[in-house]
């Protein structure tokens, strides 16, 4: 028996194996897309931490991959969203069907289940662009040769097809929206690998059972982000709480981000399982391709985000990512900074809105050197 939910990313009503359940406050994570570098560092943090053993040498429960060309494992939304057939949307209303309409008599989702092969190559497609540079081309944007870095990581989804499929019911959502596999009652029939459209269920043939992203939740319980936020060089991630979708928190980051300027979205909202890992589009790929990434609100968040600068709220707290390892559950820009607080409303951040700029002159008398940057 199929039952009736609401999911607001796609605006509507649709089917899903168990009633509707959120908590209160769930794990979500904020990605800005265009301030990443892929250096990896978060996929060496995660890997260090959580699957350094013996049958875990291919899994990456953390990947960054290149896209258009980029995938782990090999075509994993390609092929998903080619069974899954038109995705039409009017407005921000999805009208197309969800994994979990679609499904094949018998089944709980439109799966597919990759070969060993596909798990091989996950740097595939690296920094490879759309297409081939025409000779004497122009690299100043916009320009129509183009490529960016999507990170990866289970999406903890409001309606699991990893936790509807498993038929051993060893996949379960915690009261704060973390979704895990049970170790004593998996027994590696894989319904998870080959359900989850994201992939990021995988088996380990050492112990037989299937594992997945953690959400680093003895970290969390202690109030610190993941791993892969607190390792990011790049600045790029956000870990926090967000609240339930119809009401929101304007001091909560996350809420703020996803729910108060629509400027984070999911990816691939037409699958259905409301994932709860959000994405800063970016701002140089074409529409058309963000919109089918992201959703029909990208075009709309790509715009917000080039114009963050107006937005003292906004500006504010992109300059807050990546700057503590703690959770922040609300934040104030004030002046010229942006303040983070945890749960208790104590101060534990404070960053500048704008950095200082300095410039220096271009020969330095002490040293009699000419510098080629000077600011």
């Amino acid at each position: 028996m199929m039952h009736k939910v609401y999911n607001w990313q796609i605006n509507r009503q649709m089917e899903y194996k168990y009633p509707e359940s959120r908590p209160k406050k769930q794990v979500a994570w904020v990605f800005d897309t265009n301030k990443c570098i892929a250096c990896q560092t978060c996929t060496l943090a995660c890997k260090s931490a959580w699957t350094s053993g013996k049958g875990q040498e291919y899994m990456f429960w953390n990947n960054v991959e290149t896209k258009p060309w980029g995938f782990y494992p090999l075509a994993w939304d390609v092929r998903i969203l080619e069974k899954l057939g038109g995705q039409k949307w009017t407005g921000n209303k999805y009208l197309g069907k969800t994994i979990f309409e679609a499904a094949p008599f018998g089944e709980e989702a439109l799966r597919w289940m990759p070969e060993e092969e596909d798990w091989s190559y996950p740097n595939i497609g690296e920094d490879e662009v759309n297409q081939q540079i025409p000779e004497k081309a122009s690299f100043k944007l916009p320009h129509l040769n183009w490529m960016f870095y999507l990170q990866r990581i289970c999406n903890h989804c409001t309606y699991p097809a990893c936790l509807a499929a498993c038929p051993r019911k060893s996949i379960y959502k915690r009261s704060d929206g973390i979704v895990l596999i049970d170790q004593k009652r998996c027994r590696g029939y894989q319904e998870c690998v080959a359900n989850c459209p994201y992939k990021k269920s995988m088996f380990r043939a050492y112990t037989g059972k299937s594992e997945k992203c953690i959400s680093c939740y003895p970290a969390v319980e202690q109030g610190l982000q993941t791993q892969c936020v607190v390792n990011c060089i790049g600045k790029i991630r956000l870990f926090g709480f967000k609240s339930i979708w119809n009401n929101p928190r304007e001091q909560n980051p996350i809420d703020y981000f996803v729910h108060i300027k629509k400027i984070a979205l999911p990816l691939y909202p037409q699958f259905g399982l409301e994932p709860n890992v959000y994405y800063i589009p970016p701002v140089h790929v074409p529409d058309k391709f963000n919109r089918q990434l992201f959703g029909p609100a990208a075009k709309e968040a790509v715009e917000l985000y080039k114009n963050a600068k107006e937005d003292k709220n906004l500006i504010g707290l992109l300059m807050l990512i990546g700057s503590t390892d703690r959770i922040i559950h609300s934040f104030k820009a004030q002046n010229e900074h942006c303040v983070g607080y945890d749960e208790k409303g104590n101060e534990i951040i404070r960053v500048p809105i704008k950095e200082p700029i300095v410039i220096r002159n271009e020969y330095d008398q002490n040293l009699d050197v000419h510098r080629l940057s000077v600011t």
